[in-house]
């Protein structure tokens, strides 16, 4: 059973640049085989990794159910929707992603979410790490489309209003009753110390600070891919400082 990483975070806070460089560093470390799931729509993960995506979930799902007459005759539905699904998963170096999307018709998506659901159930037996960019309300937990995470990251920035939306999130994880082990706190682009009882308000367990880096900036503002980051980044080496507290069970 796949490893589950979530990382959460209020926008702006960089969770989507962190989630491309966990992905990067499991590579790296060739911990196991990861996919990336994207599962924010505001989010450009794959950008991030350097993937082109030419269809998502979302696109999918809204094809099959506003025009059913698209599936052949003599198939099932269930079967015609995996097979369609399966075929969003686009193929990186050392890692796949899977970009979520959302469905902008007018169409009823019952039936399709929870086909999608039972086939996300079973993808992540497929992965050893299971790296997913959620949107900071974690809809796509809360729907159930993925299976219940090992660990939830929460990404802030060092001000209240940051640290207040991460415990918000933590909140909601309890609310809508995730099962997670590991619950982190990363503050991220922050080099000085941090309010120590801010963050224990958080009910998060802080794992350290990601420095403001020149390096990450100038790629993510080029649009480049995060792959392509310079290993002496200072980022990147404080993830790998710390990473173990992220993609260890313990």
């Amino acid at each position: 059973m796949g490893y589950t990483i979530a990382i959460a975070g209020k926008g702006g806070t960089g969770k989507t640049t962190l989630a491309a460089l966990i992905v990067r560093v499991i590579r790296e470390k060739k911990l196991g085989s990861v996919l990336a799931v994207d599962a924010d729509p505001n989010s450009n993960l794959a950008e991030a990794l350097g993937i082109e995506i030419k269809e998502t979930i979302g696109s999918i799902l809204e094809e099959i159910s506003l025009h059913p007459e698209k599936i052949p005759s003599g198939m099932p539905k269930d079967r015609f929707m995996e097979y369609r699904l399966q075929t969003a998963i686009a193929e990186g170096n050392g890692f796949d992603i899977l970009v979520m999307g959302r469905p902008e018709g007018p169409g009823c998506y019952c039936y399709v979410n929870n086909v999608l659901r039972n086939i996300m159930s079973k993808l992540v037996k497929d992965y050893d790490y299971i790296v997913i960019d959620n949107e900071a309300g974690l809809e796509h937990l809360s729907r159930r489309t993925s299976r219940d995470a090992q660990a939830l990251l929460v990404i802030s920035d060092a001000t209240k209003v940051g640290l207040k939306s991460a415990k918000r999130i933590n909140e909601l994880a309890n609310e809508l009753g995730v099962k997670i082990k590991k619950r982190l706190l990363i503050i991220n682009q922050h080099d000085q110390e941090v309010n120590k009882e801010v963050i224990k308000d958080s009910g998060l367990e802080y794992i350290g600070n990601i420095p403001l880096d020149n390096n990450i900036t100038k790629v993510s503002l080029n649009g480049n891919s995060l792959l392509g980051l310079d290993n002496d980044s200072p980022g990147l080496k404080t993830l790998r400082e710390i990473g173990d507290k992220i993609w260890q069970e313990n």
